[in-house]
């Protein structure tokens, strides 16, 4: 009866042993840049996306999510990836989840934005607002033009801004030797986001992602969601084109909002916090 006993609870021992060490062994954490290309990857630090491009001679980073520690996060995991050293950021619009995280940034970078990007920083400083990275963040490199070609730290690029569209100063970045585009905001999973206070237009979306579809790439990185491809761009292009139409049209006829949105299928009440892509395209196609 005792070595029954003994044995037991040895056999009780050893099964709590070895649960434990299979707890001990779970699965480690998804690395928090996921490889696009052997040069290029993407990381959502806080809730947006960056993409981090690391050339022969150094890194350059597009966006830079939302706070400082947002910031020092994407730093830290360039760090994991190459001893090259982060010379360059790129800021794809405005808005503050893409912009205020430059706070945890070193000083001393190139800080590339559109001209109308910066106005709007530059903006929200004046009247105290605190959607803006610390002023000695201000991009420090203008984009004026609708298409500039550059080299950085021996990437070929080339920065795009079409027209305003998700704001007034979306700029996007194609890379032609690795056949990617990097989108921001203008490119999510559902209808286009348009920040009306900052001059988005659905004409202009329709134009820049129209200029962005056709461009010799395969590889879509988005704002918010997944990467994508250029089928499904395409895909979501010829839908946003279509849905406009129709609201133009329901416009001329003298429709109702309430009315437009239930003639398109949108759902009576917009559960998102943001205005509708067709509370938007409605506002920008009736205001005088």
């Amino acid at each position: 009866m005792r070595n029954r006993t003994v044995s037991s609870l040895g056999a009780a021992v050893t099964l709590a042993f070895f649960g434990a060490v299979t707890f001990t062994h779970a699965a480690a954490p998804e690395p928090a840049a996921q490889k696009v290309r052997e040069n290029i990857y993407v990381m959502t630090a806080g809730v947006s996306n960056s993409t981090i491009i690391i050339g022969p001679d150094g890194v350059i980073v597009v966006d830079v999510g939302n706070r400082p520690a947002d910031g020092q996060k994407i730093v830290a995991e360039i760090g994991k990836l190459t001893t090259k050293p982060l010379t360059t950021v790129i800021l794809t619009h405005s808005d503050p989840d893409h912009v205020r995280g430059l706070g945890g940034f070193p000083h001393g970078l190139t800080i590339i934005a559109h001209e109308n990007d910066k106005k709007e920083i530059e903006e929200d400083l004046a009247a105290g607002g605190d959607k803006s990275p610390p002023r000695e963040y201000l991009p420090n490199k203008i984009v004026t033009h609708t298409q500039e070609d550059m080299t950085i730290d021996g990437v070929k690029m080339t920065l795009f801004h079409v027209a305003p569209a998700h704001t007034s100063g979306d700029l996007a970045v194609y890379l032609p030797d690795e056949k990617v585009v990097v989108a921001g905001d203008l490119l999510s999973d559902g209808d286009p986001t348009l920040r009306l206070e900052k001059h988005g237009s659905s004409e202009g979306w329709i134009r820049f992602v129209s200029t962005l579809a056709a461009l010799d790439a395969d590889t879509f990185i988005r704002g918010h969601a997944d990467v994508t491809t250029r089928d499904q761009v395409c895909a979501v292009l010829l839908r946003t084109r279509a849905k406009r139409a129709k609201i133009a049209d329901l416009v001329r006829e003298g429709k109702s909002l309430d009315e437009i949105k239930q003639a398109v299928g949108d759902p009576p009440k917009n559960p998102s916090r943001f205005p509708s892509f067709t509370e938007t395209t409605y506002q920008e196609l009736t205001r005088k």
